[in-house]
């Protein structure tokens, strides 16, 4: 298993003894010190929705973060209630980290979701769709079109929805169909016209059609109809003599996490591939219908559904709110963001005459930084693994692949250098959790072309963004070494925030080397010299370095810690700030998601101040920064503070070593949590507060506009130099 040398990592100086002694002292600190993991990410959505609803954002975005709040609700369903369900169910829920029980916490969920949707439905209703409608693009009901419009509409129904449906009749030949998770139904009520019975329909609105579609479209703007509501006022046509006598739409959201059984032996594909195929038929969590729904209908969805009045979820306007995506179709530049174009790292420009850079002649230069969208993915990582896929000085190229795009230059790129001959080995994570699919089809795609895949270690998730390319120079074997905060998704990277380091130092190729090795093979790993490694020593690593501080602020010494995470949870290091905060350090937490973490309360954490961004852009990097008596030691890498990565994932982070490095990244953290920057701020309550505009009424900086202006800014000065 992965261990690691501490004293290696400049770490050892603190005495063991000593170390373990001052965790003891956990129990001096209250018992209240922790907010609910999972009621802090539903406060992470109201964030989003809070962007749905702030009318200074251009409208097609605010349409687009109604879709983004609905699909990230869908999956907290699918994962976080079902698993908490599963383990009340089971018997093995345990009091949470708060000191409530479970099935309390799932109430406090329901009542809060309930809350979130109703909201997040009126947002639409009220504020965005008659935005949009004031803008020229409507959403229009049948009712509202022309006899010609209808006509139209009828012959695309014919032409291309009516062969794809699948009426499903439910009598005593027929049982209640089975309803797939996410899907959008109508339950349909007709009456036999030779019988006089009344009898029940499904019918599922096919997933790979269009859900909007277009009316019209004129110099005064566009008309779209609901797919589900084209269906429906055109059922006589698939329940012909049938009388319609009422139709309603709902959807169900199914347990849908990947739990697998590993033992040392087994085929891991096979049983993933086993797991997903049981995910389809996972318990139902949440019932959503229409407001107008009659008792009767919803009755018979209760009892054959098996769903409690509880998981109910009563909504106006239309279900199922992703439909909102389809809107990027909407040629409207002027009610969306203003471009952002990525720029080419400084590093890897072009040189006076235009000619192609040499990506393995600019990180022999000295360490590179990326951050990502700012600096562009493709001519920085892209570019050196096709580059190496190329090189005929290349023998080696080792990565790992958590989430990749279906079409991937990264992958080509791969299969590229294995087809050349050289040695790849891809590290891909089958149980990247709703990739799993694609993952598995694109890992059988790299072993037919030659690559050397594996998948990991068993119990563990490889999370680690890694690259190592090994290269011949002049007899000497170069280790070419990245390692990343983000996945290698050329995709994603456009919009998610992710730093990546380029580094030629032996010691950290020396590091991955000996990772990769352990992850591909049998070694048993101890030494590393610039990376912290999970599982066994990430926690150990960073809980050193917050003592550090610690001691240092009770020795009277500068002390300070900055962390940046997606999420902040796990109990040991909340503890270990808390125990710096009442030592005098200055603790700034920068945090997307979930933070259970409480700042400001006397005499515990009123040196943590915690600070959340939200914008166009997904904050996703993780950097970890202390002070060391004027010596900064900062990281960067994979690992959020949640238990999976310190304990269940193999996680790497990487030391950031350049001074200039350094200084942009704390740069970067002064412009993210001062006052004058907009924000969201935590209070010791749990209560998340926006700051977006000053006393005077005028608007705080938008630190991702702003750190898109410095990146534009410091090429512009390149290119006078």
């Amino acid at each position: 298993m992965i261990e690691q040398d501490v004293l290696d990592t400049g770490l050892g100086d603190a005495d063991d003894d000593d170390f373990d002694h001052d965790v003891a002292f956990d129990s001096q600190l209250p018992d209240d010190r922790y907010l609910d993991r999972e009621l802090s990410w539903l406060a992470f959505n109201q964030r989003v929705l809070e962007l749905a609803e702030d009318p200074t954002l251009p409208l097609l975005e605010r349409a687009n973060f109604l879709a983004i709040f609905a699909s990230n609700l869908d999956e907290f369903f699918m994962v976080r209630v079902a698993g908490l369900k599963r383990r009340i169910l089971t018997g093995l829920a345990v009091a949470t980290n708060v000191g409530r029980a479970p099935q309390d916490v799932l109430a406090d969920i329901s009542a809060e979701a309930h809350r979130l949707q109703l909201r997040h439905a009126e947002t639409w209703l009220t504020q965005v769709q008659p935005g949009l409608v004031a803008e020229g693009i409507r959403i229009v009901s049948w009712n509202d079109l022309t006899a010609a419009e209808r006509s139209t509409l009828t012959d695309y129904f014919h032409d291309q929805v009516f062969p794809v449906l699948m009426p499903l009749a439910v009598d005593p030949a027929h049982p209640f169909p089975y309803i797939s998770g996410l899907s959008l139904n109508l339950a349909i009520r007709i009456r036999n016209a030779r019988t006089g019975r009344q009898e029940f329909a499904r019918l599922k609105v096919p997933p790979m059609l269009p859900r909007v579609v277009e009316v019209s479209r004129d110099e005064s703007g566009a008309r779209y109809l609901a797919l589900e509501d084209l269906i429906s006022n055109n059922l006589g046509d698939l329940f012909p003599g049938m009388e319609i006598l009422d139709q309603h739409a709902f959807r169900l959201t199914r347990n849908e996490d990947v739990a697998i059984e590993e033992d040392e032996t087994e085929n891991l594909i096979q049983a993933l591939e086993a797991e997903l195929l049981r995910r389809r038929f996972g318990p139902p969590i949440r019932l959503e219908v229409g407001l107008d729904m009659d008792e009767v209908t919803l009755a018979l969805l209760l009892s054959e559904l098996g769903i409690t009045e509880q998981e109910v979820y009563r909504l106006p306007g239309p279900l199922d709110l992703r439909g909102l995506f389809d809107l990027s179709r909407v040629d409207r530049p002027d009610l969306r963001f203003p471009p952002h174009v990525p720029t080419t790292a400084m590093a890897f420009q072009p040189g006076d005459n235009n000619e192609k850079t040499d990506i393995f002649a600019a990180i022999r230069e000295g360490d590179v930084l990326v951050h990502h969208p700012y600096e562009s993915f493709a001519t920085s990582v892209q570019a050196f693994l096709e580059q190496a896929a190329k090189d005929p000085h290349v023998l080696a190229i080792k990565q790992t692949l958590y989430r990749t795009s279906g079409d991937s230059p990264i992958v080509q790129a791969l299969i590229d250098a294995a087809e050349a001959g050289k040695q790849v080995l891809a590290l891909v994570e089958v149980k990247a959790r709703f990739d799993e699919a694609a993952n598995i089809v694109w890992a059988r795609k790299l072993e037919k072309a030659g690559v050397h895949v594996v998948y990991g270690l068993v119990g563990l998730k490889t999370h680690c963004k890694l690259a190592l390319v090994i290269r011949e120079e002049d007899g000497v074997l170069r280790h070419y070494s990245h390692v990343g905060t983000g996945n290698y998704n050329p995709k994603t990277s456009r919009i998610y925030e992710d730093f990546g380091l380029f580094t030629i130092d032996g010691e950290v190729g020396r590091d991955l080397t000996r990772l990769f090795n352990e992850l591909s093979g049998y070694a048993i790993e101890k030494k590393f010299k610039r990376l912290l490694v999970a599982p066994l020593h990430l926690r150990k690593g960073l809980l050193r370095l917050i003592e550090r501080e610690r001691r240092n602020a009770v020795a009277g010494k500068p002390a300070g810690i900055r962390i940046k995470v997606n999420s902040m949870v796990d109990e040991q290091i909340i503890d270990a700030l808390y125990r710096a905060s009442q030592a005098g350090v200055k603790v700034d937490v920068w945090v997307r998601g979930i933070c259970s973490l409480k700042p400001g309360v006397p005499e515990m954490s009123e040196n943590i101040t915690v600070r959340s961004i939200l914008g166009r852009y997904l904050e996703h990097s993780r950097i970890f920064a202390f002070h060391n008596d004027g010596d900064p030691m900062v990281y960067i890498g994979s690992a959020d503070m949640m238990h999976r990565n310190l304990d269940r994932r193999v996680e790497a982070l990487v030391r950031v070593v350049a001074p200039g490095h350094v200084a942009e990244l704390i740069a970067l953290f002064d412009r993210a949590m001062a006052d004058t920057t907009s924000s969201w701020w935590l209070g010791p309550d749990g209560e998340w507060a926006r700051h977006r505009t000053s006393e005077s009424g005028k608007p705080l900086v938008d630190l991702q506009d702003r750190t898109m202006t410095s990146v534009h800014r410091r090429r512009r000065a390149r290119a006078v130099r």
